[in-house]
């Protein structure tokens, strides 16, 4: 008998003949498991958000700047002889010359009177209603756990 015949293949499930006849040498294969690990996607829970707007009403007030005009009417009534007199500036105050023709043998201009415009400036508060808005948050957290299944950490 060759070595080979001498020798003991395992079968198809990996067992070998343990009957051994004296002198022959046995043979007793060493096995390997392998593990292969993998991850997987597994739902513990969702989330709800609620977000809520408040509005206020706030009166806000700002200074506000406008022009007021004064007019004062002075007469006059005085003949002009040369050209007619021109816009002019007293100070804050401008004067504006008001002419009118007048038939005589003669035509001359006569100063009927003068506006006097004054500015000053007034400053008042106005309030005015503006909405403001601020927002709240909550988080609430709704747990999915699977009582079957280990808790996963």
């Amino acid at each position: 008998m060759n070595r080979r015949e001498s020798e003991q293949q395992p079968d198809s499930e990996g067992r070998i003949d343990t009957n051994v006849s004296a002198g022959k040498a046995a043979v007793i294969p060493v096995i390997e498991e392998e593990l292969q690990v993998s991850t997987r996607v597994v739902e513990t829970g969702t989330v709800r958000i609620n977000k809520k707007v408040h509005e206020e009403q706030v009166n806000v007030e700002s200074p506000v700047v406008y022009d007021k005009l004064d007019i004062e009417r002075i007469p006059i009534n005085e003949y002009v002889e040369t050209a007619p007199p021109a816009v002019r500036y007293e100070g804050e105050t401008m004067i504006v010359p008001i002419l009118e023709e007048v038939v005589v043998v003669e035509k001359r201009l006569v100063l009927r009177e003068e506006l006097r415009i004054t500015r000053r400036q007034v400053q008042t508060t106005v309030s005015q209603p503006v909405t403001l808005r601020k927002e709240e948050v909550t988080v609430e957290r709704i747990d999915h756990r699977d009582s079957s299944s280990d808790p996963v950490s």
